[in-house]
């Protein structure tokens, strides 16, 4: 992972984006980390996305829909928990299937 401090980021900002394409880059300040820089890519497949960008209406309302009625089904014995890892795979796919069909 490569390191930068905001001074360089600052006065080399063409060098600090293309570096982030790359590889998440640590931005210190007084040698002391103090944020990270990521691509958008590499963000995609995590939560980040979910935090910055806009949500359509009524996503909240279905995102509680949802949960609801997973727990629910859960405890009924209606259906199984996932390992996490197959669940973060499945959704990470939801997600990569929902950003293609925005940039379709």
């Amino acid at each position: 992972m490569k390191v930068m401090s905001a001074r360089e980021a600052k006065n080399h900002f063409g060098e600090f984006l293309d570096a982030s394409r790359r590889e998440p880059v640590v931005v210190t300040k007084n040698d002391r980390p103090v944020g990270i820089m990521i691509s958008i890519e590499d963000a995609a497949g995590t939560l980040i996305q979910e935090l910055i960008m806009e949500k359509e209406p009524g996503y909240d309302e279905w995102l509680f829909g949802k949960v609801t009625g997973t727990v629910r089904r859960v405890d009924s014995g209606e259906t199984g928990l996932r390992e996490h890892a197959d669940a973060m795979a499945t959704l990470k796919a939801r997600l990569d299937a929902r950003l293609a069909r925005k940039t379709a």
